[in-house]
């Protein structure tokens, strides 16, 4: 339920599994107001295995650095070039064109919208769930499904179906966004947050294509709700940032939000996901990317299940593996939101020494720069993924690295994305040949191999003569197996001999949706 970046991704990444969806929205057409403006580099990550990501960079702006401010004062400059990802930028692109290229991957997919169709409501029992809808044309329909996703809002009539209701704090902030076209001697290749210097509130600003920019601002409670006036946004740009004229207004709105989430993700036949799981200030910038990574997450999953691969326990994994993840992003744009109300000029005062001291450390500057692009993620602690030795290099739980291939072969990331089911590597030890390490027992249907050697013999995949795939991966010279999930995080590790050992554990992991009662 519900067309927006996050449902889509979902109908995208089942559709992309064969697995029948109808996807359905009670809005009559896609809206016009485009609230989300940036999709991070994990997200970009994800939407390269969707089959979209072509479209999305050449649609979108690239932001190669975030800024911070109080008032015209440059605070910190941080670059995201750094960031352990293929794609280490942000990208700048309205809400609206997101939802336009995920509808048209999804039409290529032979799925539809069906708009201005209202879940009225639901029920369900342990064989599915049976959704009341009302049509366009004033009639109704029960429809029967076995599962239920609710990607359908703040206010998800699927939540409320499930007896839940949004956890957290309620106090209550309030916020400006607007599209304008301004003026401005801002760096357009930057995201730029602004801390007041009276303490009203964070100010972001989006520099978009042509004179076009995004404005987000936290403004006080009693704030009216109606559309601000273009001279109410020039008063916000001029007592926080100043040097930002604006000329003209797309749109403009002023909403309230909180900070909450549900307490579990999955009850019986019904999920939750995006803004129906979870909802926190804008502040970063971190919303939408926050969901669309939900979708991402439950897709193979629930494909699985819905196949018989599975059983149904599978699908605790996702609740456990990404409500700690929107738990983190709520304390983190907490956080930022607090830096920017705060009112004595000498806590002001330390806030802009740490920032500009931190911007000058490169572990601090790094740290952000993952942060803001998601890159920080993992299911390290996930009951699904397989916990080894440690050794060097990632950990089953983190996302699977991006490794500079040789010359003449296909990029690293591009070769992982390849299809929609697993991918298991085995990184073979130095002078053995490639037949002789079999597939791990209990490999699913879909999966692919990928055998990795010095040198190029029968069999071997991709040829590493510098061994830069075995280092990356913690592998010495007895080489090893590792599973990349079909979201692109690492299920198991196994370095010196124990890579099958390692992977079959993951697999009985996931037909069963149980994690082992014995570590390995």
């Amino acid at each position: 339920m519900g067309a927006g970046p996050v449902g889509l991704v979902l109908a995208c990444e089942l559709a992309r599994r064969e697995i029948p969806v109808r996807v359905v929205d009670r809005l009559p057409r896609p809206t016009d107001q485009s609230r989300a403006i940036v999709v991070h580099a994990r997200t970009l990550e994800a939407l390269e295995r969707v089959g979209a990501l072509d479209d999305f960079l050449a649609a979108g702006i690239r932001a190669s650095a975030v800024e911070m401010h109080d008032g015209p004062n440059v605070l910190a400059h941080v670059e995201l070039d750094t960031v352990d990802s293929p794609f280490p930028f942000s990208l700048v692109l309205p809400q609206t064109d997101t939802e336009l290229i995920l509808t048209r991957r999804l039409r290529s997919l032979g799925v539809r919208i069906e708009r201005g169709v209202t879940l009225t409501e639901f029920a369900q029992d342990g064989d599915g769930a049976r959704a009341r809808l009302s049509l366009p044309d004033g009639g109704g329909e029960t429809a029967e499904t076995p599962w239920i996703a609710g990607a359908d809002g703040s206010h998800s009539t699927v939540r409320a179906g499930t007896g839940q209701r949004l956890v957290g704090s309620f106090t209550g902030e309030r916020f400006l966004l607007a599209d304008v076209e301004a003026t401005h001697r801002l760096d357009p290749s930057a995201i730029h947050t602004f801390f007041p210097p009276e303490g009203g509130g964070p100010l972001l600003v989006f520099p978009m294509r042509e004179r076009r920019v995004r404005v987000i601002a936290q403004v006080p409670l009693d704030t009216p709700t109606t559309e601000p006036t273009p001279a109410q946004v020039q008063d916000v740009l001029d007592a926080r940032a100043g040097g930002i004229a604006v000329t003209s207004t797309h749109w403009s709105t002023v909403f309230d939000i909180h900070h909450a989430q549900v307490p579990r993700y999955r009850r019986g036949r019904a999920l939750l996901l995006g803004d129906a799981a979870h909802i926190h200030s804008p502040a970063g910038g971190q919303g939408m990317n926050t969901g669309m990574q939900d979708a991402f997450n439950l897709a193979w999953k629930l494909a699985a299940v819905v196949r018989g691969e599975a059983a149904s326990e599978l699908l605790d994994s996702y609740h456990a593996e990404r409500h700690p993840v929107a738990q983190r992003v709520i304390e983190q744009t907490t956080r930022l939101t607090d830096l920017g109300t705060l009112r004595r000029p000498a806590e002001r005062t330390v806030r802009n020494i740490l920032l500009h001291t931190a911007s000058g450390l490169a572990p601090l500057k790094h740290g952000v720069a993952d942060m803001t692009e998601e890159i920080t993620v993992n299911y390290r602690h996930s009951p699904l993924v397989v916990r080894g030795e440690r050794g060097h290099g990632p950990q089953p739980g983190d996302a699977a690295p991006d490794v500079r291939t040789a010359e003449g072969q296909p990029p690293w990331h591009s070769l992982l994305a390849e299809g929609p089911g697993h991918t298991v590597v085995t990184v073979l030890p130095e002078s053995l040949d490639a037949d002789a390490r079999p597939a791990p027992p209990g490999t699913p249907p879909g999966t692919r191999r990928l055998l990795v050697g010095d040198e190029p013999g029968p069999g071997v995949d991709v040829v590493d003569p510098q061994r830069r795939i075995a280092r990356r991966y913690g592998f010495g010279a007895h080489g090893g197996t590792f599973v990349v999930r079909p979201d692109g995080y690492l299920a198991s590790i196994g370095r010196d001999g124990r890579g099958t050992t390692a992977a079959e554990d993951y697999f009985v992991r996931r037909a069963t949706g149980r994690p082992l009662s014995q570590p390995l």
